[in-house]
């Protein structure tokens, strides 16, 4: 399988109190490089969930945000205190009866009283397990969105290997006539030019010439590269440091084409070449 380093999910899961969300998205980068959003009362769970991400991801810029959105509690859910109920009713007569004038405690102090409705504090330490159940599910969701992409991009870099293998295969059959015809002409100039120079010293010209032109061991390491290219692609994982260093190696063979090049066909054939090299480039700076 062929992952992309761009990805994105993001998932909810409702808790006893409240709502846990947790988010996925990364882009591009060298190297796996996280950055966590952590409400602070999760803050201890930054590296249960640095350790699960890291198992699963080799490269990648990966900004996790996790956060908990407190509920309210329906009406149903109440219960009073009663036992700090009754404290309060028997303060409340106590200071009447010390103070008659003293207002008495209302409907609305009684239910604000710390307490009343008994413990609502929230144990974050507890909530790991629903937090690192909730992350392995929002990290399939998220390897599974680059692994989508990651087949668009592999099928485009095919593409691309193929229309490759089209030019070597338009021109390598015209490579050695026009080549023929290059030196043919060479020695006809050489001639001219050196006059009464031996056959043999005209003929060590152009053959020293002719192998300077020739491209064939070129052509042939083009095509050893595709072949690998196509290979890594079969095999998936993480491949995108070695297809980019593929991507090197067939760049300085078109470039070798452009310089050896004494006719017109093999100058385009390396122009063409370096184009379509470069688009592939671009998509496998996507590929983990």
């Amino acid at each position: 399988m062929i992952c992309s380093m761009t990805g994105y999910a993001v998932k909810t899961r409702d808790i006893e109190r409240g709502t846990l969300q947790l988010e996925l998205k990364s882009v591009n980068s060298r190297y796996l490089d996280f950055h966590f959003r952590v409400s602070e009362e999760l803050r201890a769970l930054e590296m249960p969930l640095r350790e699960l991400l890291a198992a699963r991801l080799s490269r990648g810029k990966v900004e996790c945000r996790l956060s908990f959105n407190a509920g309210s509690a329906r009406g149903d859910q109440l219960e009073l205190n009663g036992e700090l109920l009754g404290s309060l009713k028997v303060l409340n007569q106590r200071v009447r009866d010390e103070m008659p004038e003293a207002r008495p405690l209302s409907v609305n102090d009684v239910l604000r009283w710390p307490g009343m409705f008994g413990d609502q504090s929230i144990d974050f330490a507890a909530l790991g397990p629903q937090v690192m159940a909730l992350a392995r599910e929002v990290l399939d969701e998220f390897t599974a969105s680059r692994a989508r992409e990651g087949e668009k991009l592999a099928a485009m870099i095919v593409d691309r290997v193929n229309a490759i293998r089209a030019v070597v295969a338009r021109v390598a059959p015209r490579i050695p006539e026009a080549q023929a015809l290059f030196t043919d002409k060479l020695r006809q100039r050489l001639q001219e030019a050196l006059g009464n120079a031996s056959d043999d010293r005209i003929l060590q010209e152009v053959a020293v010439f002719a192998t300077r032109i020739d491209v064939a061991e070129e052509l042939t390491r083009l095509n050893a590269h595709l072949d690998e290219v196509e290979r890594v692609l079969k095999h998936g994982g993480a491949c995108g440091k070695r297809l980019d260093f593929l991507m090197q190696e067939l760049n300085r063979e078109a470039n070798t084409l452009g310089s050896k090049s004494a006719v017109t066909e093999v100058s385009q054939a390396s122009m063409d070449l370096k184009l379509l090299i470069e688009q592939m480039r671009e998509q496998i700076q996507n590929l983990e």
